[in-house]
């Protein structure tokens, strides 16, 4: 079904006529599937329906431009591209819809996405790369609006890197940096601050980059006369517009029904961009959406006559079909001949991929009524066992919902039995969920031979002539050592390039690297990090540097709903290995000390969350990354960089491994466990209560996604029988977290003597000033005395009350 690309070649009327013909074949096979899709939803055999109807002919030119090694990024609207270019087929669409767990009948997601989301698989079974360059490549889709922006800025800037920097294999992943990346998003969405943010970007960068603005006047029910300026987003966007003494974009305009005018377009657009290395906008006006938004409600609601008859005018099948029958391309009979065959094939893939779905269902279902029918005759539950079993019976499409809330249901019948059926049904329930469960929840992270739990600790070495140095200066001789061993390895962020970042842990590097590798940004923290995801989702090693923690939250929405979804929204067929590197913890006063580790944890599951305590465990934690295959997030101590620590020899080559706690001190009566900046008040308060008799034991943890995965921590409070965990986030924040994970993951509560204690900031950003950290975040004397009341509890004898 794809889409002759090269329009330009000497072709007869004929083959001219055989080409416009296929395009009009997609165009309106992704229309049937639009209008059967709704009519799929609406007797409920799929759940929610968001269709391209309406944007047919525009994405058939975006089609014919795009070429092997390109990448989209889009919204989800874009099923005719994805047919046009041969990655989605009939059945592959409905497959979508009913969210069909098989990967190979629904390669988008495997189900764990609505239909509309759509990607190609950028690796293999085993999480290795596939040869972008010999595919047409679609990153994963995501529903916020205009997410898929800052990613669409790294996927173009991957192009620019592989063109001007040499020394990186380039074989999987670029030709030559000709591919261009190519941005969908519909005019209401174009109001979201990513996409203002990423096309100042790209404009700054030159990037091989082409936008498209689908305009059909509404964002869901509301007119662009709420959303735009001037109701016109390429009119509001003119100062952007390269001249001869200024760079820019190419801006272009089209309607949206004029099938040659858009290929005109498509493929000027693309030959500016893929040459040049320039950003092009193209606004795409004047077109429909015949079903209205989506299946949750119709536009009749919010259209008026004259707009609704305008848009039955203008929609751009009818206006190709016209203009094919005037041309004489094609007559009216040949073409509703063609519709009719269009129509039968689509129904036929609606019901294919409906049998493939349900097909599995069914036999599963059957295996447990024939359980169920053997339980039951050993049961003295029998009478209740037959109903489930006969009420699952008559569930003519059941869910696996049905068949495993039945099979649980049907357990409680049977506790009191002993027979071989009972014993038979728990094995299947078993079996069962250990069968279907990784269908929703697996490759969360990368399962490949690269995870990063796979790498093992290599330990700073040290000689004789090892130096006490400023500790930012083995955290830069550690980045000299990777971008020495990894060409392809960048970093980029705010004043990361020319100063070498605020605390000079690159000092030096863009000097002898270049701008390229080693490059500041503008102060624009979401684009900053689609920058990073685009960049490692073609290949390259990026290190995205937010300057402060606190200003993470600026990219927290694209960490969580882009990055950290990634993986686990592609069933494992595309991955992002970026490593965001920040820095917090006890600057000075509200926007440059706050510690909201515990918002992060909650939002970006899917992405490793290091927390190093000093400059060598921090330098380790990127040694590990860069021989894995998976995003992660380093916060260094903002206050350790002028501390000293001894100079390993062999920089550049040992591990911090990932998910695996050190005590750093032994002690016999609590465990206290902590992480980052907050240790040296640790290790302080525990010196002192040793004078006073008590012998603390201190864990760093070092690792928060994932958490000590060999459970050591349990070890610790199973000989002190007593627990502690301080953090300088809010109560409730990271310190709760760590509480959960070692009394409820590691059943930590059978050994404690003393209820568990946390130890948190105060539930407010902290004051400005040295007094404001003190009397806001846990202090030495906080520390000591929240100890030392445990123990006054314990023998108020020996550890009289303080206050």
């Amino acid at each position: 079904m794809q889409t002759n690309p090269d329009v330009k070649k000497d072709i007869s009327f004929e083959d001219f006529k055989t080409e416009v013909l296929n395009d009009y074949k997609i165009a309106v096979t992704s229309r049937e599937c639009s209008l059967l899709g709704r009519r799929e939803v609406l007797t409920g055999k799929a759940k929610f329906g968001i269709f391209g109807d309406g944007k047919e002919v525009p994405q058939l030119a975006m089609a014919k431009a795009f070429k092997n090694g390109d990448f989209r990024s889009g919204y989800y609207r874009d099923q005719t591209f994805m047919m046009a270019i041969n990655e989605l087929t009939i059945e592959q669409f409905f497959a979508g819809l009913y969210a069909n767990t098989n990967l190979k009948e629904e390669p988008m997601s495997a189900g764990r996405q609505m239909g509309g989301h759509f990607t190609t698989h950028s690796l293999d079974e085993n999480g290795n790369w596939n040869n972008l360059t010999a595919q047409k490549n679609s990153s994963s889709d995501i529903s916020p609006t205009a997410g898929q922006m800052p990613r669409l800025l790294g996927l173009a800037q991957a192009s620019k890197i592989y063109r001007h920097v040499t020394g990186i294999d380039t074989t999987n992943f670029s030709v030559n940096g000709n591919e261009v990346a190519w941005g969908t998003i519909g005019n209401a969405s174009t109001s979201e601050g990513l996409f203002f943010e990423t096309i100042n970007a790209a404009g700054v960068l030159q990037v091989p980059m082409v936008m498209s603005v689908w305009d059909d006047e509404y964002g869901i029910s509301v007119h662009a006369k709420y959303q735009t300026t001037k109701e016109n987003i390429s009119e509001i966007l003119k100062g952007f517009q390269r001249d001869n003494d200024n760079k820019g974009y190419e801006i272009l305009r089209v309607k949206g029904w004029d099938y040659v005018s858009l290929i005109e377009t498509y493929q000027e657009a693309s030959k500016i961009a893929r040459e040049e290395h320039v950003p092009v906008l193209i606004h795409v006006q004047e077109l429909t959406q015949p079903q209205g938004h989506s299946t949750s409600g119709s536009h009749e609601r919010y259209k008026d006559k004259n707009r609704l008859d305008w848009e039955t005018e203008y929609d751009c099948n009818t206006q190709m079909r016209k203009w094919m029958i005037a041309t004489g391309i094609a007559t009216e009979e040949e073409l509703t001949n063609l519709e009719k065959t269009i129509k039968k094939a689509v129904r036929d893939g609606k019901k294919a991929a409906w049998s493939s779905y349900t097909q599995p269902i069914q036999e599963e279902k059957n295996q447990l009524i024939s359980l169920l029918e053997n339980a039951s005759k050993a049961s003295s539950n029998s009478a209740f066992i037959t109903k489930l079993k006969n009420d699952l019976e008559s569930i003519d499409e059941p869910l696996r919902k049905d068949v495993m809330s039945t099979a649980r249901k049907a357990l409680r019948l049977v506790i009191n039995d002993t027979s071989n059926e009972k014993n038979q049904l728990i094995q299947w329930v078993n079996n069962y969920a250990n069968t279907i469960q990784p269908k929703y929840s697996s490759h969360l992270y990368s399962q490949s031979e690269k995870s990063a739990l796979n790498i093992k600790e290599v330990k700073p070495a040290y000689n004789e002539d090892s130096k006490q140095v400023d500790a930012r200066l083995i955290v830069r001789d550690n980045f000299d050592a990777i971008f020495k061993k990894f060409p392809e390895a960048l970093v980029f962020g705010e004043d990361a390039g020319h100063i070498g970042d605020v605390n000079q842990g690159l000092e030096g590097m863009q000097e002898k690297y270049g701008e390229l590798r080693v490059s500041d940004t503008g102060i624009r923290e979401a684009t900053i990090l689609g920058q990073g995801i685009g960049m490692a989702m073609r290949g390259l090693r990026p290190i995205a540097e937010i300057q402060y923690l606190d200003y993470i939250l600026y990219a927290l929405q694209i960490i969580s709903d882009d990055l950290a979804t990634l993986h686990y929204r592609t069933k494992g067929r595309q991955k992002a290995p970026l490593i965001i590197r920040t820095r917090g913890h006890r600057l000075e006063g509200i926007w440059h000390s706050g510690s909201q580790m515990g918002g992060i944890l909650n939002l970006v599951r899917g992405i490793h969350v290091l927390v190093p305590r000093n400059m060598t465990k921090a330098a380790g934690f990127y040694n590990t990354l860069f021989e894995s295959d998976e995003p992660a997030l380093i916060v260094e101590c903002l206050n350790g960089y002028r501390l000293k620590e001894t100079m390993p020899s062999n920089i550049g080559s040992f591990k911090t491994p990932i998910g695996v706690v050190e005590t750093i001190k032994e002690g016999n009566d609590i465990t206290l466990v902590s992480y980052g900046s907050t240790l040296r008040i640790v290790e302080q308060a525990a010196k002192e209560l040793q004078e006073v008799g008590i012998d603390a034991e201190i864990i760093d943890v070092q690792s928060l996604l994932p958490f000590d995965l060999n459970h050591d921590i349990v070890k610790s409070v199973a000989k002190t029988n007593r627990l502690m965990v301080i953090d300088e986030d809010v109560p409730g924040g990271a310190s709760a977290y760590i509480l959960n994970e070692i009394l409820n993951t590691q059943n930590a509560y059978q050994h404690l003597d003393s209820k568990p204690q946390t130890l948190a900031a105060q539930p407010h950003r902290p004051a400005y000033g040295t007094d404001g950290d003190y009397f806001s975040k846990p202090s030495v004397e906080d520390v000591f005395e929240t100890i030392y009341n445990v123990f006054h509890e314990v023998n108020p004898n020996d550890f009289p009350k303080l206050r």
